[in-house]
């Protein structure tokens, strides 16, 4: 039996992370210079809406601040412990990021329910100013992510959607609550945003998790990977595939493939990972070939060239 192993690319390193961490240190700076201001009008305003706004920005600021950190570390080399590099620290980041957006959701709709059953006052003027600064220097975080690619990216944008739709609900409270003194629409409109944070939240620890158990992102379909290299002129069978991502975006492939056993192998070799590369975006692939059967099986003969 013969057999052969290539890699088509030697590194798993995502493109794009020194622009990604430009982004992410841009938005940093943007929320920390208003997570205060927010906390303290909150505060004095005694709005859980403004409150809730500067509790998800202050996490906001940390969650940046891992995904940055998570940048950096995913650019140690690969080594004799970590074979693969570090590019997995984003993801880790990211799914870290989701469940403490889950979490901070959780503790806010609680708050807003307290709230709910005794509506305390609220200074509806000053709730006001705050949370449109707030409203406009999300935003600006939000615009300043828009290219954002990678999954550690789409975390921390995830979050800043979550600020941006806080900022909104708390400018509608507070002009329901200077228009017609309904102090219970500060809670009512927490709560409904926490919903909708509740839900992106769960998406992103989803993704993030389907990324650590090595599940095959959507951009690769391994059924179609073996279909369409079953075409491949002298492959008679593929087989044991397993694809799965470092980070959510580039793919990566293992599999076995039963050739023509008086077949150049080098040849078909060749072929496998350019039509990898070409129609699956796969970069980085290790392929085995086996003349005649597959050897984790006893009978597995080659049906066609």
């Amino acid at each position: 039996m013969a057999h052969a192993h290539s890699h088509a690319g030697d590194h798993l390193h995502e493109p794009g992370s020194g622009a990604s961490e430009r982004r992410l240190l841009l938005t940093l700076g943007i929320l920390v210079t208003f997570t205060a201001v927010e906390a303290l009008g909150g505060w004095f305003a005694n709005s859980i809406a403004l409150l809730a706004e500067a509790g998800h920005m202050l996490a906001d600021c940390a969650a940046l601040l891992l995904a940055v950190l998570a940048i950096r570390a995913s650019r140690r080399p690969a080594d004799a412990r970590h074979t693969y590099g570090s590019s997995r620290y984003q993801t880790l980041a990211a799914y870290t990021n989701g469940l403490t957006l889950l979490a901070l959701t959780a503790w806010i709709m609680a708050e807003a329910v307290h709230r709910l059953i005794a509506p305390p006052a609220v200074d509806g003027e000053l709730m006001l100013v705050i949370a449109i600064l707030g409203g406009v220097s999300n935003l600006a975080a939000f615009l300043t992510l828009a290219g954002a690619g990678s999954l550690n990216e789409r975390a921390a944008r995830t979050h800043i959607l979550s600020d941006l739709l806080g900022a909104a609900a708390a400018i509608g409270a507070a002009l329901l609550i200077l228009e017609g003194g309904w102090r219970i629409a500060d809670p009512i409109l927490s709560l409904l945003v926490s919903l909708l944070i509740l839900r992106s939240g769960w998406r992103l620890t989803r993704e993030a998790g389907h990324v650590l158990l090595q599940g095959a992102p959507q951009t690769a379909d391994p059924e179609e990977i073996v279909r369409d290299l079953e075409r491949v002129p002298k492959v008679c069978d593929v087989h044991h595939v397993h694809v799965w991502s470092m980070t959510g975006e580039a793919p990566v492939v293992t599999l076995h493939a039963t050739v023509d056993a008086h077949t150049d192998q080098q040849e078909v070799l060749r072929r496998i990972l350019d039509r990898l590369r070409d129609r699956h975006g796969v970069t980085h692939a290790t392929v085995q070939l086996e003349g005649g059967e597959c050897l984790d099986e006893s009978e597995h003969p080659c049906h066609g060239t």
